[in-house]
């Protein structure tokens, strides 16, 4: 029997990536600037369809970071964050020396809630301090409740930082993903949808930003015959070589997203007669996720035997099945377990229920056979 690892979301290739690196290679451009950065950005403008400005960089960290800086945050100030997301959603919070207000979910899509959201507003503008900026996460490629999100943060005037490092080709109202925010970012970590090993973007809304992002993620370095720093600059910038496996992603982003929304399709059924368990899905037509990790809810009150989300991940490791807990809420982390947190026990709920199953898109017929084998012995 075939043992071999099934992982959560391993990277997947295209077959043009090489194309691209040997290109960087034979122009001796091995280093943080050459075409392949250049056309990796215009092609994901392009896919955006926007009227909008990407810069690639080393990671989604560093792009958090970097639109916190564009939007004015520094020591002292207070930032909105999502609870229920990874941890690089929030650091960068810490790297200004502000400080971070975490918000609790909401059950449609598992995201930012508004009411919450509007409630922590109203209590920083009593105690003297409005927060700069908000940022907002499309949780697992799922989107957030834009309009109402939208609706809160204008009504105080305080800008959104986009976290859309889980869901590039997700789109609500047809309109996609990194499109929302005043500045958003992407991730092209080897997990995600679509990888350059290790890597991210900003998008701003204009070039003058654009050339500030780009500026500080260079070190910050004047224009001078000689090295000169006026300001804090940081080493951010992507490499041209990855870049260029960046440009063969490009080519098979859509068939990708189509294959792990198939392995969602994919969960839905097989779940779909057994007691307890809920597949992670948008609320309406509205919402149209790439499914980047397929997650699920156990409840073990209805469940066979009382089988909990624990049982289950066990199980499949015992398989050679990788899965994971939901993203661990930040209030509850011990770094961030001081900071103010508002709302009820939602993303706490979810977290404790909550399993991420494999998703990636070069799953195979053997790969779905095992897990189902694995879960229906355990659950049917």
């Amino acid at each position: 029997m075939n043992n071999q690892k099934i992982w959560l979301s391993s990277p997947h290739m295209g077959g043009t990536e090489l194309n691209y690196i040997h290109e960087a290679f034979d122009t001796n451009w091995i280093a943080p600037l050459g075409s392949n950065i250049t056309e990796f950005e215009h092609e994901l403008e392009k896919y955006l369809s926007h009227d909008l400005f990407v810069t690639a960089l080393n990671s989604a960290t560093a792009a958090i970071h970097l639109g916190l800086i564009l939007l004015g945050v520094k020591k002292g100030d207070v930032v909105i964050c999502q609870s229920l997301t990874f941890a690089a959603s929030a650091n960068p919070i810490l790297y200004q020396g502000a400080t971070p207000i975490f918000i609790d979910s909401e059950l449609e899509t598992w995201n930012l809630c508004p009411i919450a959201l509007e409630t922590a507003i109203v209590d920083c503008k009593a105690k003297g301090q409005m927060p700069k900026a908000i940022i907002t996460v499309h949780l697992y490629g799922v989107p957030y409740q834009i309009e109402k999100v939208r609706a809160v943060a204008d009504k105080y005037g305080i800008p959104i930082l986009e976290d859309s490092a889980e869901a590039l080709g997700s789109s609500y109202k047809e309109k996609k993903c990194g499109t929302f925010g005043d500045i958003s970012v992407f991730s092209f970590n080897g997990n995600k949808i679509i990888t350059t090993s290790g890597g991210g973007a900003i998008v701003t809304q204009n070039l003058q930003l654009k050339k500030k992002a780009q500026f500080l993620a260079s070190q910050s370095k004047d224009e001078a015959p000689h090295y000169q720093h006026s300001e804090l600059g940081y080493n951010y910038q992507m490499s041209n070589i990855c870049a260029g496996i960046g440009r063969g992603q490009m080519t098979v982003l859509d068939e990708h997203i189509a294959l792990r929304r198939a392995m969602h399709d994919f969960y839905v059924s097989l779940f779909d007669n057994i007691p307890g368990i809920t597949v992670y899905s948008t609320p309406n037509s509205d919402y149209f996720a790439n499914y980047w990790l397929t997650s699920i809810q156990v409840n073990s009150k209805e469940t066979k035997n009382g089988i909990d989300r624990e049982t289950i991940r066990l199980a499949l490791l015992d398989s050679n099945i990788e899965c994971r807990p939901i993203w661990k809420p930040m209030h509850l982390q011990p770094l961030y377990e001081n900071y103010p947190f508002y709302g009820n026990k939602i993303a706490e709920t979810l977290f404790e229920n909550g399993l991420s199953l494999p998703s990636g898109s070069n799953l195979t017929d053997s790969d779905r056979n095992r897990i189902t084998d694995v879960l229906l012995k355990l659950l049917g």
